[in-house]
């Protein structure tokens, strides 16, 4: 959808209340922050009376607050964590972004009032995906970082949503909502807001997954055009002083409409960046060198520019009448806003009437709130011999201001109830991806499983039957056209079900007339995320590789029982740029510690980095009883591996070598 203004909102970081304050200060259009259960656990956020007090801020200025709800969520987290939505939207919140699919569905049905913004953990890359997020509910998607300037034009002119665009800030190496890094290696998910970052340490002899931070100050007319409602700036766990420097830059290229002077760039590398920055996803270059290190350089430059950042409260005009027989009468004018306020009627003075100068005093401390009321600025009409109390004046003074910045609505008081989230009957038991034609030989004897899946380029090149379909992780609007061509010609050759890898999937799996079913890539942790996709049609789904085995067991759906679960997608190749073509199947990045992260080739020259231990439960009876269906996914193996796995399974035996298990949580 394209935007309705002349120029796109611009969308500033707000970390902290200082950099709340900078951001508005530097001509923000709205600021997003974050409070519980956002996707930067670790920033300062704002807690429920600071986010009122931000809100109002705000809201005094012309500007909107986005909350930042873009974490994935647990069961137990989901009464609580809508509840909580309940008391923020009531302060005056202006939307919510939100990464959980369950999480949308429930604010959708409960808070209709409430704006929803698809975060970009949504792996949102393709007008299908927005759609489905804009069906859900959401007004608004983020778009994914990886997008060049013609997906994005495409989104927009195709979606039924407003599309949002990452302006300038730090990059993930890996697509959002797919980088489970952190979670399975080191035990804190990224996509519940804890990432370590392992993209930024060494392997090998460098630091091949550390991007250079994205600018597009080069191309604001570009983006112009474009039609895309939002550009938002990264940064919750920058200083103030980063906020202000980069939203003040991209305020004066928006308002003149113009592109960045190299000048005006290298100011922003200053402010931070690591050797530089890159747009090669925009631009779609990105097959070239994208790699960025923080160098004592820019550390050094940075500091140089960090400012502690004060705000100006803003200056109000008033007018007070106090007379006999009315009551005490206070108005507050901010620009074109005008409050009007009454009080106590004043009564006759037995000693000490009210003085101009006592009563301009009292009205005038303006003191914990962010408005300014000058004495000189108070015109005051005072009847002679009249008193009204201390307690008087300040509430009457309080009033005016609390309606000038506006009252905090009433929660409606929602209760959750969960949703249903019971599976179709008669679902095969045991089901399994494979990546090699010598993978499914192994796994097709013996009827150990009930359904094998292959990549979708692997059965449209080798013309495999008996096999269902793995859809390409993503599919962008420009690829579509010939995904459909091979998507009808397996269901002609015999194909009923496709395993889809994200949620824009779905439609154009149906539209080639086969069954969706949900891989693990849509981050199903909970039951109204597990609902949602069944009511879209979805007839088997798998659960999320970072539940504990607690959790598995309260939902009844698909769990990954063997398999290297893929730690990051991305849209880069990195067989080819470190260590060429001839060594794509062997290639592997090798951490500090000498643990070696296999790399596999994915659909368009995309990679897959891949776990160093697989995951592997079926020796464990109290794990396997937590699973109601299993799956297991072959990578790398050979067919000699694939055999000894499955004789293993078969047998619920333990397997040579070392192996992750489910956390225990």
């Amino acid at each position: 959808m394209k935007r309705s203004t002349a120029l796109p909102e611009l969308l500033a970081p707000a970390g902290s209340p200082e950099a709340l304050y900078a951001a508005i200060g530097a001509g923000a259009d709205a600021v997003y922050l974050g409070g519980r259960h956002s996707a930067r656990a670790f920033a300062k956020n704002f807690d429920e009376a600071a986010l009122g007090e931000a809100v109002r801020y705000a809201h005094l200025h012309g500007v909107r607050v986005y909350l930042a709800l873009n974490t994935l969520l647990f069961d137990r987290e989901l009464g609580e964590v809508l509840s909580y939505a309940d008391r923020v939207a009531a302060l005056g919140m202006d939307a919510a972004i939100v990464a959980d699919t369950g999480l949308l569905s429930l604010l959708h049905r409960h808070l209709p009032a409430l704006p929803l913004h698809a975060s970009t953990q949504g792996f949102i890359h393709s007008t299908d995906t927005a759609d489905l997020y804009a069906s859900l509910g959401a007004t608004r998607v983020v778009a994914a970082r990886e997008l060049s300037l013609d997906g994005i034009c495409r989104m927009v002119e195709g979606s039924t949503a407003e599309v949002e665009v990452f302006l300038h800030g730090a990059l993930c190496v890996s697509h959002s909502g797919q980088c489970l890094f952190s979670s399975l290696v080191g035990g804190r998910s990224g996509n519940r807001g804890e990432c370590a970052q392992p993209c930024r340490l060494p392997y090998g002899k460098g630091y091949p997954l550390s991007l250079s931070d994205l600018a597009l100050g080069e191309h604001i007319p570009a983006l112009l055009a474009s039609g895309v409602a939002s550009l938002k700036i990264e940064g919750r766990m920058k200083a103030p002083a980063y906020v202000a420097g980069v939203t003040a830059l991209y305020r004066r290229l928006l308002d003149e409409g113009r592109s960045a002077t190299r000048e005006e760039l290298e100011e922003a590398a200053a402010l931070f960046s690591r050797g530089g920055f890159t747009d090669r996803y925009f631009t779609a270059r990105h097959r070239e060198p994208m790699t960025g290190v923080r160098s004592a350089a820019d550390k050094a430059a940075t500091r140089e520019r960090q400012e502690s950042f004060t705000f100006t409260p803003k200056s109000v005009t008033g007018m007070a009448r106090i007379v006999a027989g009315e009551p005490a009468r206070l108005s507050l004018t901010l620009g074109e806003r005008t409050v009007t306020v009454t009080g106590e009627v004043p009564a006759a003075a037995k000693s000490a009437p009210l003085t101009k100068e006592e009563v301009r005093g009292r009205l005038s401390r303006l003191g914990g709130t962010f408005l300014r009321l000058a004495p000189h600025d108070l015109t005051l009409t005072l009847g002679e011999g009249l008193f009204l109390t201390a307690g008087a004046l300040n509430a009457l003074r309080r009033a005016a201001a609390t309606a000038l910045m506006g009252e905090e609505q009433a929660p409606l008081g929602v209760v959750y109830e969960p949703s249903p989230c019971t599976p179709p009957e008669g679902l095969p038991y045991r089901t399994a991806r494979c990546e090699t034609k010598e993978q499914f030989r192994a796994a097709a004897d013996g009827g150990f499983f009930d359904r094998l899946y292959l990549p979708l380029s692997l059965l449209a090149e080798e013309g495999i039957r008996g096999a269902e379909v793995a859809m390409p992780s993503v599919i962008t609007d420009a690829e579509r056209p010939r995904v459909l061509a091979m998507l009808t010609a397996a269901r002609a050759a015999g194909a009923r079900y496709a395993l889809c890898e994200s949620y824009g999937q779905l439609a154009l799996v149906r539209e080639a007339g086969l069954l969706p079913v949900g891989g693990h890539r849509l981050n199903v942790t909970n039951r109204e995320s597990a609902a949602a996709l069944l009511s879209l049609g979805v007839s088997d789904l798998l659960l999320s590789p970072e539940l504990s085995a607690v959790r598995l067991a309260s939902l009844p759906h698909r769990a990954i029982v063997y398999g290297r679960i893929p730690l990051m997608l991305t849209e880069r190749c990195f067989v080819r740029e470190g260590f060429g073509c001839r060594a794509c199947g062997r290639a592997a990045l090798t951490d500090r510690r000498g643990v070696r992260f296999p790399l596999m080739r994915e659909w368009e020259h995309r990679t897959v980095v891949l776990n160093s231990r697989p995951t592997y439960l079926a020796d464990r009876p109290d794990l396997t009883r937590a699973v109601t269906r299993e799956h297991y996914l072959f990578t790398i193996e050979t067919e000699k591996e694939c055999r000894a796995v499955i004789a293993a399974a078969r047998c619920k035996e333990p397997l040579a070598g070392e192996v992750r298990r489910l956390p225990t949580p």
